[in-house]
């Protein structure tokens, strides 16, 4: 057993890993408090899980006394490497977590400038890409200081199309990003060719600076045009998507300690570029196309229009990325790995928070075994947060 006392009088009893608590004090005195008890939670999990439990003692006196005298601590390469790949674990939304383990970590606290690292965000792609065979990884910046702004990137991937506004009201691109589209405009960024498929410029905001662009080098992005193996005409329609990922506008927390800038990736699920990014009403809308392509009577919804239209959008999207070898999965298969991640993570003593709404796919629900299963949506830490968009709060 370890007893150690924090600051306000709140008692902490570890026991094989499990934290119980005593409160003394139900008022927290400072930030430095609520940091003790996560940092005393998430390290005594950290040894439990490596099997090194009688190391906790000494770093956590270390640790104990950073935090008295910072607010703040700084984190091991490996306790930041198994944080992060926890976090993953622990994100309800995510439905591909039995690849947790396999997650690369690229430890990039030591950069100072957004120069250094847009850099290391171009080294991230090029290495996640890996020719088309994708690889997980996250690249994980220098954590916030408490009280202060942390590092932000402001693309919510770091791959991503811009959205026009059409002066007839009609959008050109991805309706989503609409607006961070006019606030890149507006930080000076001239705007591509005007096709549906131009790449957003990366924006990085340091601490107390002001955001600054970067263009992505056009020879680290793999695209995938899409056909279809029965329509000859879809390839006509111009489609393509970006091979890789990136979620880049998420925190990572880690034991009390922020990291504002942690890009990380997998790889796709067919469903997220088929049924949402293309065929979505709020982003490309493009059933309506697909379907009088195919045609299909779009004035009637009895006739299914748009469940034909979505299935046959994903099948392009799948078959396309095989024919080019790029890694994609199926909303099936993905599925059926997160039950075997569920019986995993049962027989590992772990609980297993799980959003029912983001796990069951937007295709086909009903037929993939998550559908027929019930969830419990838990918050555990290490986890992934959503974060304010930037752009909202920055006068440009």
């Amino acid at each position: 057993m370890v007893h150690l006392n924090v600051a306000g009088g709140e008692a902490l009893n570890y026991v094989s890993g499990q934290r119980i608590q005593r409160k003394t004090d139900m008022r927290l005195v400072d930030g430095r408090q609520q940091v003790m008890v996560e940092a005393l939670a998430y390290l005594s999990l950290y040894h439990q899980e490596q099997g090194n439990f009688a190391g906790f003692v000494p770093q956590m006196a270390r640790v104990h006394d950073e935090i008295m005298q910072t607010g703040t601590y700084w984190q091991g390469e490996d306790e930041l490497a198994y944080g992060a790949r926890v976090a993953w674990r622990n994100n309800s939304r995510c439905i591909g977590r039995l690849q947790w383990k396999s997650l690369a970590i690229h430890d990039m606290r030591h950069l100072q400038t957004a120069e250094e690292i847009y850099e290391a965000l171009v080294e991230h792609i090029r290495w996640a890409t890996n020719g088309g065979k994708i690889r997980s990884a996250i690249s994980i910046f220098a954590p916030q200081v408490p009280g202060e702004p942390g590092i932000r990137i402001w693309n919510p991937q770091l791959i991503r199309y811009a959205g026009y506004k059409n002066s007839d009201g009609s959008i050109t691109g991805d309706a989503l990003l609409c607006e961070l589209t006019e606030s890149m405009r507006h930080l000076g960024w001239k705007g591509g060719a005007g096709t549906p498929f131009d790449i957003l410029p990366i924006v990085i905001q340091m601490p107390h600076q002001a955001p600054m662009l970067f263009e992505l080098p056009r020879d680290i992005i793999v695209e995938v045009p899409l056909s279809h193996p029965e329509y000859s005409w879809f390839a006509d329609l111009g489609l393509k998507w970006h091979a890789l990922p990136v979620i880049s506008n998420m925190r990572l927390e880690i034991g009390g300690v922020s990291y504002t800038a942690a890009p990380f990736n997998g790889w796709y699920m067919g469903t997220e570029i088929g049924a949402r990014n293309l065929g979505d009403v709020e982003r490309y809308n493009l059933l309506p196309l697909v379907a009088s392509k195919m045609g299909l009577n779009i004035r009637s919804d009895r006739e299914l229009w748009k469940d034909r239209a979505l299935v046959e959008l994903n099948v392009a999207v799948m078959s396309s990325f095989a024919r080019h070898g790029v890694t994609i999965i199926d909303h099936h298969t993905a599925s059926r790995q997160f039950m075997h991640h569920q019986r995993n993570e049962a027989e590992a003593g772990r609980p297993l928070p799980a959003d029912w709404g983001w796990i069951v796919p937007p295709l086909s629900g009903s037929a993939t075994p998550v559908f027929h299963t019930s969830y419990e949506d838990r918050l555990l830490t290490p986890n992934f947060f959503a974060q304010e968009d930037p752009w909202r709060t920055t006068t440009i």
